[in-house]
């Protein structure tokens, strides 16, 4: 793999000229009064406006600032009580806005509790995009679908790429003397090529680092000392404008996980005669903290014909996280039911995978199974049909997990009914 020296022309990289980049730009820590931008502030005839999108960025000892509701006679997910000062309220959002997006995944369908989950999944930073409540009525009333108000695609790809003979497959072309702005040339078939990494895409952060205050010489030599492999952060030139133009910033927490060498695994298991099968282990993550791994797996037994292997580490249990949780409280979760339980693990290769690039491998779990709410296994140890609870407590993958404090509180919709709600 080389640096190119040179800058391609504006024209032929799509990103128009200097003074467009610069004026959307912006610190995500500090933020500005409001970022949320859309390509147009008119509403159409119908009454109903544009989609908003709001990148928030926190630190982990706060909140984002406000609460996700679920109100019997409203429709949607709801933005409400947001905090005065807050994260939220600096950035923009509206008491009553609609939820439709969270990290580029539609979620208007979704039970409350998976949309919950999702915003959890993202850690300290996460990508809303909302409606507000008058536009988000009447497009219901309208029989509008309310996907089709959202871009396609607004998701980078997190590309994870193993040298060959020849190299990474891709070379770099900058701007001279400007740093952090690297566009990348991918030759058919090569490592690059196979990993996902579309031609003429950008560069934003390289092994879980971003790039933007990176010289030519700098990329160089931290590609060099990242040995046989690389993590990229690309996107295309339609998806860094789309971020561009509304002045947000694309992170790897908004990847598409199909470029993803690395997943979460749930398996389902019925105990047999002689138990399951593995041992549950206490011991050092990576990450440096504590966490619960998997065993002598023995031969033969649920475990193993389950698909487990020795060193995964689990993640959560019967559909519920057990980030936080020790030894003791993660065994009582897997002998909460007697006859099978539901483990999520993630194997030692994609735990430093997650590691290195600084996210959990949570945020990335696609549920398989569009239906939400728990699943009781059959008999034969395959998952059953599905349902909604307010509390589950069959397995399920841990989308559909209880999500904590959620309280019971008045609808001020209709006073006479109840809702669910949730603080981030």
């Amino acid at each position: 793999m080389e640096i190119l020296s040179g800058w391609v022309l504006s024209k032929m990289l799509g990103l128009g000229d200097k003074t467009s980049i610069i004026k959307f730009e912006f610190n995500p820590k500090d933020g500005i009064d409001n970022p949320a931008l859309t390509l147009t502030e008119d509403t159409d005839a119908e009454g109903v406006g544009e989609p908003r999108f709001y990148f928030l960025s926190k630190d982990s000892t706060e909140t984002f600032g406000f609460c996700l509701h679920e109100e019997l006679s409203c429709q949607g997910h709801i933005i409400r009580q947001i905090e005065l000062g807050g994260v939220a309220q600096r950035r923009g959002l509206q008491d009553g806005d609609r939820l439709l997006q969270v990290n580029g995944h539609f979620v208007d369908h979704l039970d409350h509790m998976r949309v919950v989950q999702r915003i959890k999944a993202s850690g300290n930073q996460v990508l809303l995009a909302v409606l507000d409540g008058d536009s988000y009525e009447a497009a219901k009333s309208l029989g509008r679908d309310l996907s089709q108000m959202l871009p396609a695609d607004i998701h980078p790809r997190l590309c994870h790429v193993t040298r060959d003979k020849s190299g990474f497959g891709f070379t770099v072309s900058g701007p001279e003397g400007t740093k952090g702005t690297f566009q990348l040339s991918v030759r058919q078939d090569g490592p690059a090529d196979r990993a996902g990494v579309p031609a003429g895409s950008w560069l934003l952060e390289l092994n879980g680092d971003s790039v933007k205050s990176y010289s030519h010489t700098q990329l160089t030599r931290k590609l060099k000392q990242s040995g046989n492999k690389v993590t990229l952060l690309v996107a295309s030139s339609a998806v860094e404008e789309f971020y561009r133009l509304r002045g947000l910033r694309v992170t790897a927490a908004l990847a598409d996980p199909a470029w993803l060498p690395f997943k979460a695994r749930e398996l389902h298991l019925v105990k047999g005669p002689v138990g399951y099968g593995f041992l549950l282990k206490e011991d050092d993550c990576i990450s440096g903290g504590i966490g619960q791994f998997l065993w002598e797996v023995d031969e033969g037994l649920p475990a193993e014909q389950a698909g487990m292997k020795d060193g995964d580490r689990v993640l959560a249990v019967n559909g519920e996280s057990i980030e936080g949780l020790d030894h003791e409280q993660t065994v009582h979760r897997i002998r909460a039911h007697e006859e099978w339980v539901t483990l999520l693990v993630i194997d030692p290769a994609g735990d430093e995978f997650y590691h290195s690039i600084g996210l959990s491998p949570l945020q990335f779990f696609e549920d398989s199974d569009p239906a939400s709410g728990s699943c009781t296994p059959s008999l034969s140890g395959s998952p059953g049909p599905c349902h909604v609870e307010v509390a589950p407590k069959g397995p399920a993958s841990w989308l559909v997990a209880a999500a904590n404090s959620i309280e019971l509180v008045q609808n001020p919709c209709r006073q006479e009914q109840k809702r669910l709600c949730q603080s981030f």
